[in-house]
């Protein structure tokens, strides 16, 4: 790499300002990997000349740079593993097309967009499989109907927890497992059926015995698996129960729970950019998929037709993947609106992508999704929202506008880019997925918190109505709360990101203010602040705030923080009761060593007395690290 190409984002992506990202992105082999992510790949040379760069501009780039529907776009092909590539052209999706090409070709060009060589890869033991009680699932301990794929809310209760305050100071670590050649785990395990299931960076979906750790099966989807795995809380003791997931690439699978077998896979938007980042939720036979995009990072190139994207619902019978309904976020097709000096054609309206679980309101028949921002101008009144989809046909039923005249793409942070919006942004998503829930009295409230920093109470009975709004962090492009709030009665638990350095080349109003907040949800009244203490001493990508979601118990809230700290807050007044660093390295399952990194996306997993979460987010200024974590204050 002749320069550094520094990414990131807070559910949308974002270039640096310098004229050098210009050029790098030109000559890179990724628009989508941060310093950290090459570093920890120990690349030295430019993969531009791998002998892979010319095999893709031969046989691919005419259909993987956004030509071809459905193809996945360049950069997707940039986040996977190499493995996963090649198994696409050797036994995959793309068979036919890979047997065009030789042996060695093939490899060349999965080397090539992964930037990763074959040979750079370790030979990692796999960790034990099972065998005896350790193989067996429990079918009367199906998935339970709480956080992500359910209702948002991100509580435990005490008797499905199994952990209770006074347990957690007496948290250890029972066991762990270091996801091979990875640099970030960012799905959300789910414990079930006596098992552990995650998803992990090369697309492999595990199921462990959550006691000991071995692996009971293994399946390996097509690409990065960043959602949580989501079960079917209602299949107590029934002959086959399913698990369902989202991949970088958008496609949507169900998988048995007890085998691993492939029940069907489903493509769920045709467009190039097309990704999944929250959540399935699962509802009465019935998968609600959000779809969002990365295209935002294409308007980097001056000379791409920006932008043809817009964020949807896609309803699937859960049982065969048959599409129900989609309605997407924007009701306008894109259509050409202007051409820039350069000669290139502007589409809009585009962009409201749904980056978060969606909330099951089934008293009402809705679904509620937040929204990001617009890609291109003018701004719609459904970015930056609040929307209602009626859950029998996915009719718009009302939309809430928390901010608007919201546009903004990569191209912003170009220098002179005639692909950034006039609106510049200010690039605000409602990231997290957003909570219902009830205030004393009976009263419903839907609880949504944005990148802006503040917290908002809306009236699912009045169209969304404001109820209150409070400030709670600083917010920006890489700032305030990103993945998920939690509930405890009538009390929400917000995550601060806000970074020390945005990256962004903004100016604010006010400091950073990094850290762990609850308020009343009745008046949106701070009830106590834990500013998070920076420990990082100048360790690289490393920061104190919290971007990832965080879950609750009973007293007590746990939050992943961007330095690799793992805490358990008190929930009554902000005090840490335990804490560990997932950066220090670990013995795991397989017997290699293992850490983690920042924590980002999904938070903790919590039932039966274990506590699982996933360690490593090395994108976007943020720690590399891969590691699985079981923790339990029993023996």
């Amino acid at each position: 790499m002749r320069t550094t190409l520094a990414l990131f984002t807070s559910v949308g992506l974002l270039l640096t300002q310098a004229a050098a990202a210009a050029e790098t992105a030109k000559q890179s082999t990724s628009t989508l990997k941060d310093v950290s992510e090459l570093q920890s790949r120990k690349q030295t040379s430019n993969p531009e000349t791998w002998p892979g760069a010319a095999v893709y501009r031969k046989s691919c780039s005419a259909c993987h740079e956004g030509q071809v529907p459905k193809a996945p776009h360049k950069m997707f092909l940039q986040m996977m593993a190499p493995g996963n590539i090649l198994g696409a052209l050797e036994h995959g999706l793309m068979k036919q097309q890979g047997d065009s090409l030789s042996p060695a070709d093939r490899k060349h060009v999965a080397e090539y967009l992964s930037a990763t060589s074959f040979a750079s890869l370790s030979a990692e033991r796999p960790p034990p499989r099972c065998s005896g009680t350790a193989a067996t699932f429990d079918a009367s301990k199906p998935a339970a109907a709480v956080g992500w794929g359910y209702d948002n809310s991100r509580f435990v209760p005490a008797a499905l927890a199994g952990i209770s305050r006074d347990d957690v100071p007496r948290l250890k670590l029972k066991w762990a497992f270091a996801y091979p050649d990875a640099i970030r785990a960012r799905s959300q395990p789910l414990i079930a059926h006596g098992a552990v299931y995650t998803g992990s960076h090369d697309g492999t979906v595990y199921a462990f015995d959550l006691r000991t750790g071995c692996v009971r099966w293994t399946y390996r989807a097509s690409a990065e698996v960043r959602t949580a795995i989501v079960g079917d809380p209602d299949a107590v003791g029934a002959r086959r129960s399913l698990l369902y997931f989202g991949d970088v690439i958008a496609r949507v699978y169900a998988i048995d729970a007890r085998t691993g077998q492939l029940v069907w896979s489903v493509k769920v938007d045709e467009h190039p950019n097309a990704t999944i980042t929250g959540s399935p939720a699962f509802h009465d036979g019935i998968v609600y998929v959000p779809i969002s995009s990365l295209e935002v990072t294409s308007a980097a190139d001056p000379k791409y037709e920006c932008c043809k994207f817009r964020g949807a619902i896609a309803a699937l019978d859960a049982a065969s993947g048959a599409l129900k309904w989609k309605t997407y976020s924007i009701t306008e097709e894109p259509k050409p609106v202007r051409t820039t000096r350069l000669g290139t054609r502007v589409f809009a309206p585009s962009g409201a992508p749904i980056w978060n679980s969606p909330t099951i309101d089934a008293s009402r028949g809705l679904i509620y999704a937040g929204t990001g921002e617009n890609y291109s101008s003018p701004a719609s009144v459904t970015s930056d929202a609040v929307l209602a989809f009626r859950m029998s046909d996915g009719k718009l039923m009302w939309s809430r506008q928390l901010t608007s005249g919201d546009a903004w793409n990569v191209g912003c942070m170009m220098a002179d880019n005639p692909n950034c919006p006039a609106e510049n942004g200010p690039d605000v998503d409602v990231a997290a997925g957003t909570i219902l829930m009830a205030l004393p009295g009976g009263k419903r409230v839907l609880i949504a918190g944005q990148k802006n920093g503040f917290v908002y109470a809306l009236d699912p009975d009045e169209q969304g109505k404001l109820l209150w709004k409070t400030r709670v962090g600083r917010g920006g492009i890489q700032g305030g709360i990103h993945f998920g709030l939690a509930r405890e009665g009538t009390r929400i638990y917000v995550p601060i990101v806000d970074m020390k350095d945005g990256h962004d080349g903004r100016s604010y109003d006010s400091p950073p203010k990094p850290g762990l907040y609850a308020l009343d949800a009745a008046n949106g009244r701070v009830l106590w602040s834990a500013p998070a203490d920076d420990v990082c001493n100048g360790r690289p990508f490393c920061d104190p705030g919290i971007s990832a979601a965080v879950t609750a118990i009973p007293g007590v809230v746990f939050a992943g923080h961007m330095d690799g700290r793992l805490r358990a807050y008190d929930g009554a007044n902000g005090h840490v009761l335990w804490e560990i660093d997932s950066t220090r390295a670990v013995p795991t399952v397989s017997g290699a060593a293992g850490k983690g990194g920042s924590f980002g996306g999904a938070g903790a997993a919590i039932r039966d007395g274990y506590l699982a979460v996933n360690s490593g987010y090395g994108l976007y200024f943020h720690m590399p690290g891969g590691v699985l974590l079981v923790f339990t204050a029993g023996s």
